[in-house]
């Protein structure tokens, strides 16, 4: 009997998709091609640590143009404005000077739990332009606020149960300021934030690890990261949140410790300094695509455990 091409293509999808979700959540995960669109993550993350963005230093037109940059990606993949829109302006003064500054703040409306809020951030500012050369921050941090896309059009098909707040900082690189901003003016009551997940240099690492830290402070979070089998392409690794190892705790060293000073579990999802950490080279030319890739799929498996949980604080 002959079958024609639509009915093969229908009855191979099929036992794919029957293979893949016979399978544990991390190999669903590997199965499934529909998370989000590797292509565009990619372009993403090209576009945004190019020259023309000038290095995203906050208070410059680069970091307009950034901001502008992910407010379209924001509408584009039907992100709501967490207030009456995306924007968050604030001022601080580091070393004498004056910054004006805005954070970007998306919302994803949860199905479940609509009033309990993951907030997932990423900063999108970065050095600038240094003695005529631009620091173009490829991994720090154009790896974290590209991946903010990728979750967005990840929600869009596959809705989370708690509300999810899609936060791309400013001014991390002056001391955390957009953070601090943002926890000390919250949109929403910090009771009801139950998390917060934070990305900050995402796309490479020599030894092919990503940490996931902050389990040191939850036990539940550890478990989720310990006892479940995110990827089979890269290692998801606990670590760097021991006080007693204060040279190498990574609690205080991005946005997420904003959150920890308010009494918010965190995962910082990270990896460790490499050659081009805050140098002109940090280029879109020496990330790994691959690592990225399975990075963002990994964080993905991660974010779809937490939010099946309910962390009572």
């Amino acid at each position: 009997m002959q079958i024609n091409s639509t009915r093969y293509f229908t009855i191979l999808l099929f036992f794919i998709y029957s293979f893949c979700f016979s399978q544990n959540d991390s190999l669903q995960l590997e199965c499934d091609v529909t998370l989000f669109n590797q292509t565009t993550l990619l372009q993403n993350i090209k576009n945004l640590s190019s020259d023309n963005f000038e290095g995203r230093r906050t208070g410059t037109q680069g970091a307009v143009k950034a901001k502008k940059y992910i407010i379209n990606a924001f509408e584009s993949l039907d992100v709501k404005s967490l207030g009456k829109n995306y924007e968050q302006p604030f001022s601080f003064l580091d070393k004498g000077k004056n910054y004006h500054a805005v954070n970007v703040l998306g919302l994803i409306h949860g199905t479940t739990f609509p009033k309990s809020y993951i907030v997932i951030s990423a900063h999108y500012d970065h050095e600038g332009i240094k003695r005529g050369t631009i620091y173009n921050g490829a991994d720090d941090n154009a790896s974290g606020l590209s991946a903010l896309f990728s979750f967005a059009e990840y929600f869009r098909k596959y809705p989370p149960k708690h509300s999810v707040i899609l936060a791309a900082f400013d001014g991390e690189e002056l001391g955390l300021k957009g953070s601090k901003h943002f926890v000390k003016n919250s949109i929403v009551p910090l009771k009801n934030i139950m998390i917060n997940i934070n990305l900050d240099m995402i796309s490479r690492s020599d030894k092919n690890e990503l940490f996931a830290v902050g389990t040191s402070y939850s036990k539940m979070l550890k478990e989720v990261i310990l006892k479940t089998k995110h990827s089979n392409k890269i290692k998801l690794v606990t670590g760097h949140d021991n006080k007693k190892d204060w040279r190498n705790d990574w609690t205080h060293s991005s946005d997420h410790a904003s959150f920890y000073k308010k009494g918010i579990p965190f995962l910082y999802f990270g990896v460790e300094d490499h050659k081009d950490y805050h140098k002109p080279t940090d280029d879109y030319e020496n990330i790994n695509p691959k690592f990225y890739i399975e990075a963002v799929k990994t964080i993905i498996s991660v974010i779809e455990k937490v939010d099946d949980l309910q962390i009572k604080r």
